[in-house]
């Protein structure tokens, strides 16, 4: 998702774009793992850019399970 990136998914609302970057910050910082600022990651191992998209994912599926649960309350 960084400047570099040459991935082909699109996000389905553009503005979140910098709201996820900066959940990739946040976790990379929570996991002890030193992201680059200019985007390229070829030097980080594959098992560290795992990690933290999973944990991404993982907040990613509680924060929709929380505003699920609350609009059947």
């Amino acid at each position: 998702m960084g400047a570099g990136s040459r991935s082909s998914n699109q996000l389905v609302v553009p503005q979140a774009f910098g709201a996820l970057d900066q959940l990739k910050y946040e976790v990379a910082q929570e996991l002890g793992i030193t992201l680059p600022q200019d985007g390229y990651y070829g030097n980080i191992v594959t098992r560290d850019t795992g990690h933290i998209g999973g944990q991404i994912t993982k907040r990613l599926v509680q924060i929709a399970e929380q505003q699920l649960a609350g609009q059947f309350k």
